[in-house]
């Protein structure tokens, strides 16, 4: 669904080329866009260096456990790349050789991981950053039981959302807390309560901003839900050891994933919204700044895209304009935060987005 946005965004200006598994997929992109299309298995890099040979630049939309390859295929190869595949691995070890290559490579450059490292990167310059925090969901406009909530991109990565550690700085320190944890109830107006929680958001900005004593990331759903995935964890329905059943072997892991793919699909033309709020405290010259960004964007019955899809796939395709219009052009592999310490990048996207109505409303506020 994602893929779909960036396609749609793209193939307007660009010779698009559309590379996916699914036949379904690539009808419905030849259908309604004008490109070309090649249906592979990109877990195999020997196809995908042969696909990408005559491309100028690659954006890879994969499964989370597809990103690393993706990466650093198109990395060999000389290729620029925008990447929002959310990878477990550490994309900075890619860096060296994409300098060698001479290939401008963005990374996370999504809705989140992606805008909250920018707008983060943009204020560092200006302020003496104490606290960063920021709380983001995409959901469904309709509450449907059991879970209340619909994944408009992979279930895998979502269920590794829910399991994977989630590292905090707390008082200068890198802290592992359990996925899930410091469960809080938090009002928004126009849509009421819904509950927060730790997950792994942070990633590159550990490192990357290590001088911010304190930093946080937490995801939104409808109150109810994580108790209801707790459950499913804790009854061992997420684990990778393989059982036996029958004459067949399988993970609870996979059963899982396969299981929710269709009860976490978005319906065709179904209503949902992406809700994200970035808290960023710290002072200038010695005066107490408090900035705020608030992000509330809904499905778009015009182009039939999700939020989520618009607000991840447009920040991925604004950045491949900061590359193809000569905006960015250091070589090397380049986390969010990086590209919102560039001026002149920080607000060329915040515009693109803006032009594409996906708005993030400023506060800022002082004692």
């Amino acid at each position: 669904m994602v893929g779909r946005a960036i396609v749609y965004d793209l193939s307007g200006k660009y010779n698009v080329t559309v590379v996916d598994v699914d036949e379904s997929a690539l009808e419905f992109c030849k259908e309604h866009y004008n490109v070309l299309t090649i249906k592979e298995d990109l877990s195999d890099v020997t196809s995908l260096a042969e696909i990408i040979d005559e491309a100028d630049l690659v954006v890879s939309a994969v499964p989370g456990f597809m990103g690393y390859n993706t990466l650093k295929t198109a990395i060999i190869k000389g290729k620029d790349i925008v990447d929002i595949s959310f990878m477990p691995e550490d994309f900075s070890e890619l860096d060296n050789l994409a300098k060698e290559n001479n290939v401008t490579a963005i990374a996370d450059c999504g809705v989140a991981p992606g805008m909250p490292n920018i707008i983060l990167g943009h204020y560092d310059q200006k302020l003496q950053i104490e606290k960063f925090e920021y709380m983001v969901g995409g959901l469904p406009k309709e509450r449907k039981f059991p879970f209340e909530y619909k994944a408009p991109f992979s279930p895998v990565d979502v269920l590794e959302e829910y399991t994977r550690p989630a590292r905090v700085m707390e008082n200068g320190t890198v802290l592992s807390k359990p996925a899930m944890s410091e469960p809080e109830l938090v009002y928004f107006e126009k849509l009421g309560h819904l509950e927060a929680f730790n997950t792994d958001g942070l990633r590159s900005l550990l490192t990357t901003m290590e001088h911010i004593p304190n930093m946080k990331e937490k995801t939104l759903r409808y109150p109810g839900h994580i108790r209801l995935i707790q459950a499913l964890r804790e009854a061992g329905f997420f684990d990778d050891k393989p059982i036996q059943i029958g004459e067949n072997s399988i993970t609870p892991f996979d059963f899982t994933s396969t299981m929710l793919i269709n009860e976490w699909k978005l319906e065709k033309n179904e209503e949902e919204f992406t809700l994200m709020k970035i808290n960023i405290q710290g002072t200038k010259e010695n005066e107490y700044r408090h900035i705020t960004y608030e992000l509330l964007d809904k499905y778009d019955p015009k182009t039939k895209l999700s939020s989520m899809a618009r607000t991840t796939g447009f920040t991925a395709t604004a950045a491949v304009n900061l590359i193809t219009h000569d905006i960015f052009t250091n070589n090397g592999v380049f986390p969010p935060e990086q590209i919102g310490r560039d001026k002149e990048s920080y607000e060329f996207l915040m515009n693109y987005l803006k032009e594409r109505n996906i708005v993030y409303k400023k506060k800022n506020r002082m004692k």
